[in-house]
């Protein structure tokens, strides 16, 4: 987990989607985030310990990887899993909102398209995605933003904690949002592997039918929590 301080960024972008509409200023506050998007590795003890049944692809080759991002989980089995790991921890963590994953993804770098920066991501050396196998690279392969976040543009789509509104920053409050009251898609950020162009924008958001499990959607975890002192 890595700490995000609390602080104010320009969330959306005008050479986006018509959803990322407009730019506007927004406060989050301070909290923890997961490194890396939940793994393999970390959803087999969840499994082994509730029952859960195995998600889709599980068992394929190219996506058991335990060192890759667990993929075919819904919204609900993400839900599920930040439950399990609040009773096991006694921490509450939960699914970030969009501003909190954007705050995250941006690393504290204002306005920029990308968690590196605006360099276009064919400009720069990656670790590519498996060719022996296909399907998402294995987690923290390259290299991490100003917050130390791995993988926040590539590999998998991670569900956030809101419902879906294309026209929620036409309304969104400039303090925590949390994303509509009600709807029938749920939000979600990030690249996919999955794509033509594998490297999304800090900005570009996504959705889904919380109840569809797909090959390249995941999820991280974050948790409100004290933040961490200083020696």
């Amino acid at each position: 987990m890595v700490w995000i301080p609390g602080g104010a960024f320009l969330m959306g972008s005008e050479e986006g989607h018509d959803n990322e509409k407009p730019i506007h200023r927004v406060w989050v506050d301070g909290f923890m985030i997961g490194r890396f998007p939940v793994t393999n590795g970390d959803y087999s003890l969840f499994v082994e310990e509730t029952g859960t049944t195995e998600p889709p692809f599980w068992s394929q080759e190219m996506f058991s990887h335990p060192d890759k991002p667990v993929v075919g989980t819904s919204w609900y089995d993400a839900i599920a899993y930040c439950d399990w790991l609040s009773k096991r921890t006694g921490k509450n963590f939960r699914l970030p909102t969009e501003a909190e994953w954007e705050r995250a993804a941006r690393g504290g770098r204002e306005g920029t398209r990308y968690p590196w920066g605006d360099q276009p991501p064919w400009e720069r050396s990656f670790a590519g995605y498996d060719l022996e196998t296909g399907g998402p690279n294995r987690v923290g392969l390259d290299e991490p933003n100003s917050f130390g976040l791995h993988d926040m543009s590539e590999g998998v789509h991670e569900w956030c904690s809101d419902f879906y509104d294309p026209n929620y920053y036409s309304y969104s409050p400039e303090k925590n949002p949390q994303g509509p009251p009600s709807g029938e898609r749920r939000a979600s950020r990030g690249g996919s592997w999955r794509h033509r162009i594998k490297f999304s924008r800090c900005a570009a958001r996504s959705s889904l039918n919380p109840s569809f499990r797909y090959a390249d959607y995941g999820f991280r975890v974050m948790s409100i929590i004290q933040a961490p002192q200083r020696p």
